[in-house]
């Protein structure tokens, strides 16, 4: 498995890589959302500003996804707010959420089958100035460029993974919602994407990731916040992680 390094085109790109911390990018408050009749979130209060990265971690059916496709609108009903860079997402549709700079990365992948792994990687817009380039994801990740011309079926689940990620990497977002990259994937991919996720922060992309994995979660992430129920219910920063690991543990069930 190939090592990741920093592509050698890209250091002066990316949303922010000179910037400071400090400028709020997203902010949720008092967030509900609704599938049908069933109310699946119950006042959700997060924050991540420019540059960060947050975890959303807790057992299954706590909300994490939930909240991920709520910031897209791709809930039957949301009230409470969501402003991303000074704009109001509650009421608006995906596709205008998408255009303002926030990529999605599913836990399903949405790999087409009938197209190659190139063609995949270029099918999605490009939504804002400062993408990567192909030939930048390609230096990320070579084993999508070994494999360009092959069918999306052929790849393997890590594989689809990278190539779910590397589709906004390229659409200029600025914000990465990262839903279970981990899932059912081998060590040696996991630690893979390990290396991607800590290349892009330090290249200044924002990213919330959805993460059943807490030893994957735990050295990558500024702020964790644990969801239980659809509520947050702990909030813990970096510095306090060593010191809150039992009570977290209780919480997660590990």
């Amino acid at each position: 498995m190939s090592t990741v390094a920093t592509p050698r085109h890209a250091r002066s790109h990316g949303p922010a890589a000179h910037k400071a911390w400090g400028n709020e990018m997203l902010r949720v408050a008092d967030l509900h959302a609704f599938y049908g009749e069933s109310h699946v979130l119950h006042g959700i209060d997060l924050h991540v500003d420019e540059g960060e990265l947050i975890t959303l971690l807790g057992r299954n059916g706590s909300g994490r996804s939930t909240t991920l496709k709520a910031v897209m609108g791709l809930v039957g009903r949301r009230s409470g707010s969501i402003m991303f860079n000074g704009n109001e997402l509650v009421g608006m549709a995906p596709h205008r959420v998408a255009r303002l700079a926030v990529g999605y990365c599913p836990e399903e992948r949405g790999i087409f089958a009938g197209l190659t792994t190139e063609e995949n990687l270029r099918l999605p817009p490009i939504v804002r100035s400062g993408g990567l380039t192909v030939q930048e994801i390609y230096e990320i990740f070579p084993n999508l460029y070994e494999r360009r011309h092959s069918p999306g079926t052929r790849l393997s689940g890590g594989e689809q993974q990278m190539l779910a990620m590397a589709r906004i990497l390229r659409s200029g977002a600025r914000l990465l919602l990262l839903d279970e990259i981990t899932e059912g994937l081998a060590p040696v991919i996991v630690k893979k994407l390990g290396e991607v996720i800590r290349l892009l922060k330090s290249r200044g992309f924002t990213i919330v990731l959805v993460e059943q994995n807490f030893r994957f979660a735990a050295p990558l992430a500024d702020r964790h916040y644990v969801l239980e129920h659809g509520r947050v219910v702990m909030t813990i920063d970096q510095a306090e992680l060593a010191s809150k690991t039992d009570e977290l543990h209780a919480l997660l069930g590990v």
